[in-house]
């Protein structure tokens, strides 16, 4: 029994360590860096040379290299280059910037699809792999619209504001004035952010984290996911058919008061519930849910119309 269990041990020792070898000949066979071709996507950098002297920057933008010096892509670049090539990392070579300061080479001259070209030299593939084809690259969104890079302003991803939210809140002020109702998702509570449901960097349809509006709702709200064995139409179509994601005055984040909204599509005469003539009933508690429980879906074998 101790022979067969040697036996085991060695076999395994001997796979980590071919797998170890296997890792080892793969990072050796990575072909290296290719540099970066920036006169590709500004014509202006051609016979541009690196300077390769951050003092020389410092000479007109001493306030910017200070500030720079306490970002995270300071130390990062600290590690990979010299930190006389700090800022050509991002800025390219600077030969025909420092004789002519004035020149189109200035950052602030550039396109905006120049500007996030720069960035994405390094900042592509994963969450930002669909950004060209996204909604904020094709309404001329740049990167730095919402990042900072010269100056640590929030305490991760280098935003231009203090918090992911706040940084949103710059153009989407229709979304600030939503989430400020009262039935709202906790995001002034600090709870989550815009992040939570959107990938800003992606070109999904509404820029959210997965594929649909309700693979994204059901990430937080599984309970309402299904299958159900008596599904509710409107549900497993949109949860956006009843519901305002981003804040409402209705409570439950409704589009609609209750069982009104309900009444949007089940208007047939003669229900109880129907406000109609004399009737004042359809206001009373939670109006057409104090029987229709389950209005997300049922499985329960006489839950037909989602009354239990």
């Amino acid at each position: 029994m101790r022979h067969h269990e040697h036996r085991r041990r060695w076999a395994v020792g001997l796979a980590l360590a071919g797998c170890l070898a296997w890792i080892t000949a793969a990072a050796a066979a990575k072909p290296p860096e290719k540099a970066v071709d920036w006169p590709g996507f500004n014509p202006a950098f051609a016979g541009a040379t690196y300077v390769d002297d951050v003092s020389t920057c410092a000479t007109c933008h001493e306030d910017a290299v200070k500030g720079f010096g306490s970002t995270h892509h300071a130390r990062a670049l600290a590690q990979g280059k010299a930190e006389a090539n700090q800022c050509e990392s991002c800025h390219g070579p600077r030969s025909k910037h420092v004789e002519n300061p004035g020149d189109e080479l200035a950052f602030d001259k550039l396109t905006t699809p120049q500007q996030s070209a720069v960035c994405l030299q390094c900042h592509q593939g994963g969450t930002r792999m669909g950004w060209k084809a996204g909604a904020h690259h094709r309404g001329d969104v740049s990167c730095t619209s919402c990042h900072d890079v010269m100056a640590k302003r929030s305490d991760r991803a280098l935003l231009t504001k203090a918090s992911a939210t706040d940084t949103c809140y710059q153009c989407h002020a229709d979304v600030r004035g939503d989430m400020s109702k009262p039935s709202h998702h906790p995001v002034r509570e600090g709870a989550m952010d815009c992040a939570s449901c959107h990938n800003v960097h992606g070109s999904k349809p509404g820029l959210l984290v997965k594929n649909t509006l309700n693979e994204t709702c059901t990430t937080c709200h599984a309970e309402k996911r299904g299958p159900f064995l008596w599904e509710h139409a409107p549900v497993r179509e949109s949860c956006a058919n009843c519901h305002e994601a981003h804040g409402s005055a209705n409570r439950n984040l409704l589009t609609i008061k209750d069982s009104f909204l309900c009444l949007t599509c089940h208007s047939y005469g003669g229900h109880i519930n129907l406000p109609r003539y004399n009737r004042t009933n359809n206001p009373l508690g939670s109006g057409c849910v104090n029987c229709h429980v389950a209005t997300h879906g049922s499985n329960h074998p006489s839950g037909a119309k989602q009354m239990r």
